[in-house]
């Protein structure tokens, strides 16, 4: 069995933060969940050589200061950073917000659920995704 899936979820709504929390703790013995709500704490935690890095990072687009399109960007042209999975996580659907996404490299792009069961879901998804992803590039290692 894979290790741990360490995801690092960053949104500046702390209700959406407790919202998440509450959902993954379902899978509290397959995922480590570590929150910060800023871009910047964002860069910060994955710029810092004494912590683990994540395996994934979800970020929410519409942030204050620093959106998610441009913390994005920023790990993307960062030499140490840029093959980080990332996924984009909003409430928009507009397809140019879409397409932005993945023109600076997202990995996925996934729409904020309005009802608890239907995020949910979308959290067990994720979760049994990128568990295989993990188990797959062990493998490859």
């Amino acid at each position: 069995m894979p290790p741990s899936l360490r995801v690092l979820l960053v949104d500046d709504n702390p209700v959406d933060l407790d919202l998440a929390r509450e959902a993954f703790s379902e899978y509290a013995n397959h995922v480590s969940l570590t929150t910060r709500q800023s871009g910047a704490a964002a860069l910060a935690c994955l710029r810092d050589p004494h912590a683990e890095r994540p395996d994934v990072v979800v970020l929410d687009v519409n942030m204050p200061l620093m959106s998610g399109f441009e913390v994005l960007r920023t790990i993307k042209s960062d030499p140490i950073l840029q093959n980080m999975p990332v996924v984009m996580l909003s409430t928009s659907t507009n397809p140019a917000d879409v397409e932005l996404a993945y023109s600076l490299f997202a990995s996925s792009y996934l729409v904020k659920e309005t009802s608890f069961p239907s995020f949910l879901r979308e959290v067990e998804d994720f979760v049994r995704y990128w568990r295989r992803c993990q188990v797959i590039r062990q493998a490859a290692d």
